[in-house]
């Protein structure tokens, strides 16, 4: 390694410029810190909310269970067949589309080589 006698000055700019662009180890140190805080932070609130679901997986009836899977089933029933149902709206949608994109393309338009005589008096 060299050694070069360099003016105060300029190595003063060149560390401000350094400075300004890298961020110090104390920075660093300090978003470490941060960032494990927060971390540990979210380990105890997921460690709560796990033992809250357990409580109340454990809270339920079991009568309730019947029910809810009566319900859960003819939720599901009703959903497929609404899916059926929009299926078949869908599907006669696009037929009824390529039925009049048929016609437009049988039938000439007003730009299509049919010229019509202007009958204004003028």
């Amino acid at each position: 390694m060299m050694r070069v006698l360099v003016p105060a000055r300029l190595r003063k700019a060149v560390r401000t410029w350094f400075d300004s662009r890298y961020i110090s180890i104390g920075d660093h140190r300090q978003d470490i810190r941060d960032a494990l805080w927060e971390v540990q932070t979210l380990r105890r609130e997921m460690a709560s909310l796990q033992d809250e679901v357990e409580r109340l997986r454990n809270a339920r009836p079991a009568t309730a269970a019947t029910t809810d899977k009566a319900r859960l089933d003819d939720t599901h029933r009703l959903a497929q067949e609404t899916a059926k149902a929009l299926d078949g709206v869908l599907q006669n949608e696009v037929l009824l589309w390529q039925a009049i994109d048929d016609l437009k393309s049988r039938t000439p338009g007003p730009g299509d080589g049919v010229q019509v005589e202007d009958q204004s008096c003028a």
